[in-house]
């Protein structure tokens, strides 16, 4: 008997993958978007200002980048399954201690390095896992995935409101971990591709062969840094970087800016809420147009990114509730479409073999904008007074970050037209 399938199963158990990689998403994506809560409860607990109390936030941004080549590095060791399971330990546990309140330092350690480490561990293979278990479905089979950050983000944004009123925000930080705790089931449902390919009931030498032959052993699967050679790979990080010193922000600083307008109480939760739900439209809309094939992503990430930040420079103008939550939702809906085809978009530049390097490479270099952005756009708000200075900077970030997919494409493009013209000549 062969192998079942040489090629990824485009469904089956598939979709459990899937569906678990929905609330890793949520346990870890929506979690860092609701950092924001927090923001204000610890610059005052600590009495420091705001560029100082960005930095917990940068760090673990940061950290989820850093992590990604050595999650990448260990999936390819080991597998998806003991990473996941190792990053939702690691996030739990630095929640945990981050509820101790020692110091703000402290809350760099743990909030931070600890926090944004287990976010990357659960969140790079998770992805992984769903772009080798999909390839016709890939686009509309990662939005499903990713759709858990903005599912899980609707209720964790009046959730972790009234956590905080209630338990401090102390108290809120020792129940995030204890939810954090449940990546550790979703990295157990992680079955590796190669156990759904395997052909156990072989018997005969051809078929075992056969076997070998389409699956490559742990041995052979290594990272590949060579990928740094490839101009198209470069100029794709450099959209990443510009691009994280953005879309990060908005997050971060749309509670103190709703704030700053006179908006109280669980107002500013309701605007987070109705961004996600616009996210999550985003997300399903864009990875079922990605998949119609009308565009080719990196086309449609161009269009969806300078729309973004277009939104962004016009956010501030608004000054009551409605518009903020227009505009908010706007941002939601162009945020999720940039999710939904941004990291499926490595595929088309390095190939599925690639992948996994190629995602862990985009992430670390991402992680600059990541660790920039947040401090950079706090320290405009402390000279400026005026929460509007984030939402500028990181329009004008979001804007800069598409030209350079707009240079990708031209540079994919042209590769593929010489593959094929020398495909013509040998045959």
């Amino acid at each position: 008997m062969k192998s079942r399938r040489a090629g990824p199963p485009d469904g089956g158990y598939g979709w459990v993958v899937v569906a678990s990689a929905f609330v890793v998403m949520g346990l870890t994506g929506a979690v860092l978007k609701n950092f924001g809560h927090f923001f204000l409860d610890i610059q005052s607990h600590f009495g420091v200002m705001t560029s100082t109390t960005s930095w917990v936030s940068s760090t673990t941004i940061a950290m989820f980048h850093i992590g990604a080549p050595a999650a990448s590095a260990l999936t390819l060791r080991f597998s998806q399954r003991a990473v996941i399971i190792a990053g939702g330990f690691l996030c739990a546990l630095g929640m945990l201690l981050a509820s101790l309140d020692l110091s703000l330092p402290w809350l760099y350690l743990t909030m931070g390095v600890l926090e944004g480490t287990g976010i990357s561990f659960s969140w790079i293979p998770a992805i992984s896992m769903v772009n080798h278990y999909f390839s016709r479905w890939r686009p509309i089979a990662y939005a499903i995935a990713s759709s858990g950050e903005c599912v899980f983000a609707v209720v964790f944004s009046p959730l972790f409101k009234w956590l905080i009123e209630m338990y401090s925000w102390r108290g809120a930080l020792l129940i995030i971990g204890g939810l954090q705790f449940n990546l550790c089931v979703c990295g157990a449902l992680m079955r590796p591709l190669e156990a759904t390919r395997s052909a156990s009931q072989t018997n005969g030498k051809e078929g075992a062969e056969e076997d070998a032959a389409a699956l490559p052993t742990k041995k052979k699967a290594v990272f590949q840094f060579r990928l740094l050679k490839k101009p198209e790979l470069l100029l794709y990080i450099l959209f990443a970087i510009f691009a994280a010193a953005g879309f990060f922000l908005p997050a971060l600083f749309l509670v103190p800016f709703a704030n700053s307008l006179g908006i109280d109480e669980y107002w500013p939760a309701f605007i987070l809420s109705a961004m996600a739900v616009a996210d999550l439209a985003g997300r399903l809309s864009c990875g079922w147009l990605a998949n119609m094939r009308f565009l080719r992503n990196l086309q449609l990430l161009t269009a969806v990114t300078t729309l973004l930040g277009v939104v962004l420079l016009l956010l501030p103008v608004s000054h009551n509730y409605w518009s903020v939550l227009v505009f908010a939702s706007l941002y939601g809906f162009l945020f999720g479409c940039m999710v939904a085809i941004h990291v499926t978009s490595i595929v088309d530049i390095v190939s599925l073999e690639g992948f996994d390097s190629g995602l862990g490479l985009f992430m670390v270099f991402r992680s600059i904008g990541g660790f920039i952005g947040p401090p950079a756009a706090g320290w405009l708000v402390d000279q400026t007074h005026d929460y509007s200075a984030a939402f500028y900077l990181s329009g004008f970030c979001l804007i800069t970050s598409a030209v350079f997919v707009v240079l990708v494409d031209r540079l994919v493009q042209r590769r593929k037209s010489a593959e094929a013209s020398g495909r013509q000549t040998i045959n």
